[in-house]
């Protein structure tokens, strides 16, 4: 029998366990996690009744082996929700599907409902040019933005930075009111010093012309909405389990440790230990104690790629320098409990509490610090305790590892969160807020610059360890969606069952620019 130890317990590492031990008996595994959690960023944290989604994470992928592997942990609802039942709401349930008000192990479909929150007033997520648009924008601005636009379809800018990305899709006014500031936020960089790679892999084909596009498609008689037929910023429902993203995660943990895996918790591995032909060891301290060290056939790693070399013996100085320079993005999500929103629900639908039915709010404004908020009310109505008397939101915000920002105290972050909602006109009154808590994600954003421009020299030196495989989001240094890091570990389980050496399948996905729109023959 061959033993495979993996590193970290996030969405990779959980798949690659379970579908090593799913598809063969030859193999032993264990997963190492340095925190004592399952499921990473995409963990559910209980709080006082609460249970915040760290990140926010729809359950929704253009790959049918992905949205497959999830509805057979966790079924699709045969039953309404409390707020769809209470609000009398009209959804598509599966035959013979669990009742989520009866059982745990569901999968939900909600509403994807997002927005950009600027100058106090909404506009659709992605901007649309629709009446709302115009109206918020004002006339004299919306022509500007078309003109700027048409200008960008004429003169195409050469591709070399997230600017002149952005620019070309979308126009220079469109990029400044609603791109270059959040951007700025989200990776304490101006988008002219970031690399294209990154807009290639998270907006894709999404520009105005895609927007308008799929406005035609609808107003067309005999078209019916295909979701693998819509870029995936557009798609207008998704799945979302019942407790949130971290109950698939360790329903998945639980269903591998069944088959005979194991995992062990507050493992920090610090030494990965290389022969000449592979890797041969590691090494961990558990729970701060002495190190420990374990052989294995097999590696596969989803830990930080920059701690991943750091840790390794003999690496060359040029790539250890390479290595060194990679840069993250941290996070910090604030939950707050709320008697209620100061915003208007002036839409259509119906939402408890007559609350806005956003589950993410961007925002734009420069003035304040704050990325986004979430409304855990509208992902799931079982992530609150009393989802019809209280809000339960998420504020999320963007730093760096050792900056004044993520040494605030949770009193600072709660504070400083309060003080910016109150001068968004998000809340009234200090009196509204009844309870807070503070969550910090290290490395949460793999970053495209600095060295970043040099990953495939990395990427050529790892591929000389034939055992070792890296997979997800850190362990490539890509700043992948759950269903991209998942699909590295089904390429990389591929690769070990098959004696496959050759890598690039694993570092390919994500990188063409169609989105999972061919299914594999």
């Amino acid at each position: 029998m061959k033993k495979v130890i993996i590193i970290g317990a996030g969405p990779a590492g959980i798949t690659a366990g379970y579908e090593l031990l799913k598809r063969s008996k030859e193999y032993q595994v264990t997963i190492l996690e340095e925190s004592s959690e399952i499921g990473g960023i995409s963990r559910t944290v209980r709080y006082n009744g609460n249970r915040m989604d760290i990140g926010g994470h729809r359950f929704f992928s253009k790959d049918e082996a992905v949205m497959d592997w999830w509805k057979a942990l966790m079924p699709l609802q045969g039953a309404p929700a409390y707020d769809d039942k209470k609000l009398d709401r009209r959804i598509k349930i599966e035959k013979n599907g669990p009742d989520p008000e009866i059982e745990d192990r569901v999968l939900l479909r909600r509403n994807r409902i997002s927005r950009i929150y600027y100058k106090k007033k909404f506009f659709d997520y992605p901007v649309k040019m629709n009446l709302n648009t115009i109206r918020n924008m004002g006339v004299l601005t919306t022509v500007n933005a078309g003109f700027s636009y048409l200008a960008s379809m004429i003169h195409k800018r050469e591709e070399n930075s997230l600017e002149n990305f952005y620019i070309n899709r979308f126009g220079k006014k469109l990029y400044a009111m609603f791109f270059e500031g959040y951007t700025e936020k989200l990776w304490g960089r101006h988008p002219k010093d970031i690399s294209a790679d990154w807009g290639a892999q998270r907006v894709k084909g999404l520009s105005v012309s895609a927007i308008l596009h799929n406005i035609l498609q609808k107003a067309l008689p005999g078209k019916t909405d295909n979701p693998q037929n819509v870029e995936t910023s557009l798609i207008e429902e998704f799945y979302y389990p019942k407790y949130g993203p971290g109950q698939l995660w360790e329903t998945a943990a639980s269903e591998f440790q069944k088959m005979g895996g194991t995992i062990r918790f507050l493992c920090r591995v610090e030494m990965v230990t290389a022969g000449e032909h592979g890797i041969e060891r590691v090494g961990y301290r558990q729970n701060g104690g002495n190190m420990v060290t374990e052989q294995a056939d097999i590696f596969i790693s989803s830990m930080p790629l920059k701690d991943l070399f750091l840790s390794m013996n003999h690496v060359p100085k040029q790539i250890r320098t390479i290595a060194e320079g990679l840069p993250y993005r941290d996070f910090v999500t604030v939950g707050l409990k709320l008697r209620k929103l100061n915003l208007r629900n002036e839409t259509k639908l119906k939402t408890l509490h007559d609350i806005v039915p956003d589950c993410w709010i961007y925002v734009q404004d420069t003035g304040v610090k704050l990325g986004r908020i979430q409304i855990f009310n509208n992902w799931s109505p079982y992530l609150v305790e009393h989802p019809e008397e209280f809000v339960w939101i998420g504020l999320e915000y963007f730093c760096t590892e050792g900056d004044s920002w993520w040494e605030f105290s949770e009193r600072e972050w709660i504070d400083f969160a309060v003080d910016e909602l109150l001068r968004m006109g998000v809340i009234e009154s200090r009196n509204d807020v009844l309870d807070g808590h503070r969550e910090r994600v290290k490395k949460a954003y793999p970053a495209y610059f600095d060295t970043y421009a040099q990953m495939d020299e990395l990427i050529q030196y790892l591929d000389r360890y034939q055992n070792l495989f890296c997979v997800g989001r850190n362990g490539q240094h890509r700043y992948n969606n759950m269903d991209h890091s998942m699909a590295t570990s089904f390429e990389a389980v591929k690769n070990i069952l098959n004696g496959k050496t050759d890598k690039r399948n694993i570092w390919n996905v994500n990188t063409e620019q169609v989105y999972h729109e061919e299914k594999e023959s």
